[in-house]
């Protein structure tokens, strides 16, 4: 069975909840960090840690201030990538001997990404992209990758082909430069992993095949 906790995360704004989902024999702890317009309770944040669950994944879910504090607009940079290092060095508590992988949907695995290169957490394995957002939507550009050749670690970029905010014709490219960065394409899915009824595939199987490329990535550095 899988074992819940919740507990607080001290962060540079304040307290933040988390929520740790650890199931039996573990191979490795995601430190899972929500997107923009979405909070660490939405469907997609809830769906992904059961899947993530159910290959032997654990994930630590947090919230980011302004989230919680019931307002739309994103928190500063700084208190973005600060609230991800409190996670990791939260998770970091509960690991226990468990590998930690940190990433996130969408702005939670940008942030983490930015506080990588910024001041490496050695205790993190690899980096893990559920949708990174490369550009906005309708405007194409690279700008966002520019700190990715700073990051140490490994990271896996989970991409729908449908993504409007990671056009794949740009992303490629991007990581073909970085020596340590692997693109999983998700046929057919769009930023929230969405796919079309006519692709002859569920939503729910497309979470099987987040957490498949998943557990490969952690067992291959853990």
């Amino acid at each position: 069975m899988t074992t819940v906790a919740t507990f607080d995360v001290d962060t540079p704004a304040g307290v933040v909840p988390a929520r740790l989902e650890k199931p039996p024999q573990a191979r490795g702890l995601l430190v899972f960090g929500h997107g923009a317009g979405a909070g660490m309770h939405h469907a997609f944040m809830e769906a992904m840690a059961a899947h993530l669950s159910a290959v032997g994944i654990a994930t630590l879910r947090y919230a980011f201030p302004y989230m919680h504090a019931g307002r739309r607009r994103p928190d500063a940079s700084s208190v973005l990538t600060g609230t991800v290092a409190a996670a990791i060095e939260r998770a970091r508590a509960e690991a226990g001997t468990l590998p930690l992988f940190a990433g996130g949907k969408s702005m939670g695995g940008r942030m983490t990404s930015l506080c990588m290169s910024e001041d490496a957490i050695e205790s993190v394995r690899g980096l893990i992209f559920f949708g990174f957002p490369l550009h906005p939507a309708g405007k194409p550009g690279i700008e966002r990758a520019a700190h990715l050749a700073s990051v140490a670690v490994p990271m896996l970029f989970l991409q729908g082909t449908r993504d409007r905010l990671a056009e794949l014709d740009l992303l490629r490219p991007v990581l073909a430069d970085l020596p340590r960065a692997v693109l999983h394409e998700v046929e057919g899915a769009d930023h929230g992993f969405a796919v079309l009824k006519r692709s002859g595939r569920t939503d729910g199987e497309v979470l099987e095949e987040l957490a498949t490329a998943t557990r490969s990535f952690v067992e291959t550095h853990r």
